[in-house]
């Protein structure tokens, strides 16, 4: 993963369409949730083999962090939520390799949730815990930010008739400003800037699911993703390909109920003589990418494959492009991101 600064300004609603067939790299591509993915400062280190994983999740109230914190519960992390940030040393002297009990309990991975609401939180804190973290070579550690636009976190709190907890007495809007402002910092410092705005809590789940599996290869996780352009860019992409070139099954009235999915629509698709040139000039490109992200340190991929509705030829392409990984023994996972709304 490239290492890019991230500017700590609200993210903004509008998304770049403008990738063409032959693919987008989005590696130096504007600041913000809406840059196209999960960015990076630092790339996450992968030391499974020598040091305990640690997971920080902090961001903004309401994008999914106690989500994040239950889905990598799921995963197997004990997950420890709003820890006072003066305890945090004494837990993390706990973790390392130079406490007495490390054989036992060296390799059990640990998820902890930060924000705003911590006790004793203040962004210098948790910069300070970060630093405590990534120089103790015996813990393997990630600091996640969770993000979202303002507007949807407003719509959120709205909906639940929850109050922002940095403006009781002020509007929602007022809170997420201020929270904003004050966790600026951490946003800079992630090591990986996940924005759910358009996300459903299974996304979430597959994401974190493909790249802090605790049973995961190692290597480059790679994610393919299917999507509208209509719906705009996936925040989390690396690589774009448009496959809006391709013959679109919407006009057979007989294929314009079925999907990607579907065998018909499949062999249509198929049979595009565009396809024919297409795919294996995808595959040639990914070929070298691959082995080149992986000797760079990378350690998570996104590919995106869109089309105008996300049902047809971008559902069939993706599983074409994560058949072709899987075949060649990459850790690959599979979603198809506006499928159910198109």
């Amino acid at each position: 993963m490239s290492i890019d600064p991230v500017a700590p300004v609200a993210p903004s609603a509008g998304a770049d369409t403008s990738a063409g067939a032959a693919g987008k790299h989005n590696g130096h591509g504007p600041s913000g949730p809406s840059a196209g993915r999960p960015q990076s400062r630092h790339e996450p280190s992968r030391h499974e083999e020598e040091g305990r994983r640690v997971i920080l999740v902090t961001g903004m109230a309401g994008a999914g962090r106690s989500t994040a914190l239950k889905c990598l519960e799921d995963l197997g992390y004990e997950a420890v939520d709003n820890l006072p940030l003066a305890l945090a040393p004494h837990l993390l002297s706990g973790l390392s390799a130079a406490s007495s009990d490390v054989a036992a309990d060296r390799n059990r991975p640990i998820a902890i949730g930060i924000d705003a609401r911590t006790r004793d939180f203040t962004a210098q804190a948790v910069t300070d815990l970060v630093a405590q973290l990534r120089g103790d070579r015996w813990l393997d550690s990630t600091l996640i930010f969770m993000d979202c636009e303002d507007e949807i976190l407003r719509r959120r709190f709205t909906e639940t008739r929850r109050r922002h907890p940095l403006a009781p007495e002020g509007t929602v809007l007022d809170g997420i400003q201020q929270e904003r402002r004050l966790i600026a910092p951490l946003r800079l410092l992630a090591d990986l800037i996940i924005d759910t705005s358009d996300q459903a809590s299974g996304d979430l789940k597959r994401l974190l699911s493909g790249r802090f599996a605790l049973d995961r290869r190692s290597g480059v996780a790679i994610s393919v993703v299917s999507f509208s352009f209509r719906r705009g860019l996936p925040r989390e992409a690396d690589l774009v390909f448009d496959v809006r070139f391709l013959d679109n099954p919407h006009y057979d009235p007989v294929l314009r109920p079925l999907t990607g999915e579907d065998e018909a629509v499949g062999a249509m698709i198929a049979a595009d003589p565009a396809f024919a040139a297409f795919f294996p000039a995808l595959t040639d490109l990914l070929l070298p990418l691959l082995p080149g992200y992986e000797r760079e340190g990378k350690s998570y991929l996104t590919v995106a494959i869109g089309c105008t509705g996300g049902r047809h030829r971008s559902v069939y392409v993706a599983r074409r492009v994560a058949a072709w990984l899987r075949q060649r023994g990459q850790d690959v996972a599979l979603t198809h991101r506006d499928l159910e709304r198109s």
